[in-house]
């Protein structure tokens, strides 16, 4: 049938010119439209069936398109007259004539509430009783109260009512109980004030197109994310339904009790890195949400780069994120069921052992195996020899008999590595991530198996493998990596970044690995909520690092205790000091809030304050100390002027002498700055970005590449004087640096020495970047 023939079928069901021509666009929806069409004449249709057929084709999933016919005949009748109707039919095919073609009639129109006729008078009496159970709140607000609330828990009452009837009749009642509209009930709605942001709240910063993203993990995946429930795989696009899938859901559903099951699957041959953040947090923050469980399983099946404290590593970072694994497992637990599934693949003629090299195999049009069509017995043969470490690395692969949505074809499942196992070293094959992964999720029994969109291409081996071997199949769900701006997460790219010597180990705070931001001092939360504020979509792209930022700064603004510190000091005499000993100042740890702590500071004769705080020739504007403006001490209770300024033999400031008073009796200062006294000696380390372009692997960007790319001033080494408040603060403890930022205690501290990361400035610069 030509496009115009089927623009005029289109138009004759009731859609108009541009609906159809927009439906024709639609490979999908006119297809089925088509197929249902082919035995039914347009003219023939009683009123408004033509747009129920429509909805029912751009509804309907691919596994219950068999049932195309049998649906169109339910609404030609008018035995499927209404939306709420064709749901239901949509529905029960998918949980019951998914797997078998024949369906029960009898229960298939019980389900539809096909011949129930729901009379004006139950629709009357189920609007009076919910109408009645929010009568004071109706009466309250008039006609800005949500009928809609009304309708929905009618039709929940009344599933088979007629939509426009229940409409009408709660308007109907809605008018007798509250008369016309008053002069009052046409005004607009009042608006609604902001409640102004009190100090230390915690504001979590939602991009306006985050799409699905939510202020926190439970929320997004309670409220956002909405995958198939435990057992109904089936009714997911593009899921693969054999004779067996009723009767593995059901031994799947015994064996998790119906609840959600996911995994983390990470290798152990490196480092996690934020991406992973989002990774860890959509497993076991779904899992979490849905009161399931989520297992850590380390994908071990490269053994010549894994190594020990990356298992270490990778546990203590999930944990850290605040995430408790369920299980930890090792696709090793299963090597030997993976090995007498590779032999089955090869007796049902599904997988064969090849001799081609791997780079005639890459590429996107490779050349075939001239070995796939051997003998199912000198493959098992092969494959045996394999095993046994008589055929050398390289020689020799097994591979499925397959074609992937990308056009790669025969993906290989095993191939020889002289390379003994750290945890079962008598093996000599190993099996890839393409094999490996489906099957260990069928043996672990997870119920959605989450990844990255590049693993799409992926997705059709994964149903293939499963259902060649007759086992249960998981669902692949994939979403879009996080990936951020100005860094690199490689982990060949972050080894080279160690041995050029340009940042020290992984976890240096410039880098954006998890051990990294730790030390960094990014609280955990942040770095969950940054997650959540992505949210769980499709869509790849990259982000700036001052969104994470913007997260660290919501969390550490509510839970880092204030405390005075000077990066470059400038010492400072008070002349007129008027105590005869240092006296001490309670200071609250977070302003206005003394429930939550307070700690004592020094104040003494000689103090120091920022050298940036004094200038001695001010530019206009300048708020700050100079020889003729005072300035006040934070919760000193003093103001200071300047006058005398001491220099060295160099001619350049090291002392200022200056005359104070007591807040009562002077003139109100412009500003305030901090000080010390009786300080700590403590090391501070500033960090600024890694890289200066946005994207320091992009070649167009970057032509010297990455490493030409480093800041050579991305980390600064100041010594610098801390309140005496601060000694023995423990290491990762986080502290706002009053006026400067925050910082956190890093492990190279000493009990002599204390060394603080700055964690980000207390305000986003806008030159940054």
């Amino acid at each position: 049938m030509t496009s115009e023939e089927l623009l005029q079928k289109f138009i004759s069901l009731g859609m108009t010119e541009q609906k159809a021509k927009e439906t024709l666009k639609n490979a999908n929806v006119t297809k089925n439209l088509n197929e249902v069409l082919q035995g039914i004449d347009p003219g023939s249709l009683p009123e408004g069936s033509g747009m129920l057929l429509y909805h029912m084709a751009s509804k309907i999933k691919p596994q219950i398109c068999g049932h195309l016919g049998l649906l169109g005949k339910y609404i030609k009748e008018q035995k499927l007259d209404t939306i709420p109707r064709v749901d239901a039919a949509l529905e029960f095919l998918l949980t019951h004539g998914v797997k078998d073609s024949s369906v029960n009639l009898q229960d298939f129109e019980k389900a539809c509430g096909v011949g129930i006729v729901v009379t004006p008078e139950e629709i009357d009496r189920a609007v009076e009783g919910v109408i009645g159970k929010n009568r004071e709140a109706i009466l309250q607000q008039r006609y800005r109260f949500n009928i809609g609330k009304i309708m929905q828990e009618v039709r929940t009452a009344l599933p088979w009512a007629d939509g426009k009837a229940v409409k009408s009749e709660v308007e109907v009642q809605i008018f007798d109980l509250l008369g016309p509209k008053t002069e009052e009930d046409l005004k607009p709605p009042p608006k609604v004030e902001k409640k102004p942001k009190k100090e230390n709240e915690v504001k979590v910063n939602v991009r306006e197109d985050s799409g699905d993203g939510a202020c926190n993990i439970a929320e997004l995946m309670r409220t956002k994310v909405h995958f198939h429930a435990p057992g109904e795989n089936y009714k997911t696009d593009g899921y693969v339904v054999t004779a067996n899938t009723e009767r593995l859901l059901r031994e799947h559903l015994k064996a998790t009790g119906g609840k959600v099951r996911t995994r983390f699957p990470p290798e152990p041959n490196g480092i996690l890195h934020i991406g992973h953040a989002k990774a860890i947090n959509i497993n076991f923050g779904y899992a979490q949400a849905h009161g399931g469980t989520c297992y850590l399983r380390y994908d071990d099946t490269n053994p010549e780069k894994e190594e020990e404290k990356f298992f270490v590593g990778i546990r203590d970072m999930v944990e850290w994120l605040g995430y408790k694994p369920a299980k930890v497992t090792h696709s090793s637990d299963n090597f030997q069921q993976l090995y007498e599934w590779a032999v089955l693949l090869i007796q049902k003629g599904m997988a064969y052992v090849c001799h081609q090299k791997g780079e005639e195999m890459k590429g996107f049009n490779p050349e075939p195996s001239p070995w796939r069509d051997r003998p199912i017995q000198e493959s098992l043969q092969l494959f045996e020899d394999m095993k046994n470490g008589k055929i050398a690395e390289g020689q020799a692969t097994l591979r499925m008999k397959i074609t992937l949505e990308e056009g790669k074809q025969d993906p290989v499942a095993y191939r020889i590595k002289f390379i003994p196992h750290p945890r079962t070293s008598d093996w000599c094959i190993y099996p890839t991530y393409d094999y490996t992964h489906c099957l260990c999720d069928s043996i672990e029994n997870i119920t959605h198996s989450l990844c990255t969109k590049e693993f799409q291409s992926r997705r059709s081996s994964y149903y293939w493998l499963c259902n060649a071997l007759d086992i249960y199949c998981p669902v692949q769900w994939e979403y879009g990596r996080l990936n951020v701006n100005y860094t690199v997460v490689s982990k060949r790219k972050i080894a080279k970044l160690i041995t050029e010597k340009i940042v020290q180990d992984w976890d240096d705070p410039r880098l954006f690995t998890l051990t990294a931001l730790r030390r960094r001092g990014f609280p955990p939360e942040a770095i969950n909520n940054f997650c959540a504020q992505m949210g769980v979509t499709g869509a790849q792209g990259s982000v700036d690092p001052a969104m994470l930022e913007a997260s660290v700064r919501d969390v550490l603004n509510n839970t880092a205790p204030r405390t005075l510190v000077v990066l470059e000091p400038l010492k400072v005499t008070l002349t007129n000091f008027p105590y005869s000993n240092p006296v001490a100042r309670t200071v609250e740890n977070f302003p206005g809030s003394p429930e939550r702590g307070t700690h004592e500071i020094v104040l003494d004769k000689v103090i120091f304050i920022e050298r940036s705080d004094f200038k001695e020739v001010p530019e206009k504007g300048y708020r700050r100390l100079s020889p003729a403006q005072p300035v006040g001490l934070r919760h000193a209770g003093l103001v200071i002027a300047v006058s005398e300024i001491v220099r060295d033999t160099a001619g350049n400031i090291k002392e200022l002498l200056c005359t104070c008073q007591t807040l009562e009796v002077a003139e109100k200062p412009k500003a305030f700055v901090q000080f010390v006294s009786k300080p700590l000696d403590v090391e501070v380390r500033l960090y600024e970005s890694l890289f200066r372009h946005k994207n320091p692997e992009d070649p167009n960007e970057v032509p010297g590449g990455f490493l030409s790319d480093c800041n050579p001033n991305s980390r600064t080494v100041l010594r610098a004087l801390a309140d005496g408040s601060l000694k023995g603060a423990k290491v990762y403890e986080k502290f706002q640096f009053e006026r400067i930022g925050f910082f956190s205690v890093d492990p190279d501290s000493t009990s002599e020495k204390l060394v603080f990361n700055r964690t980000v400035t207390l305000k986003e610069d806008a030159g940054k970047m």
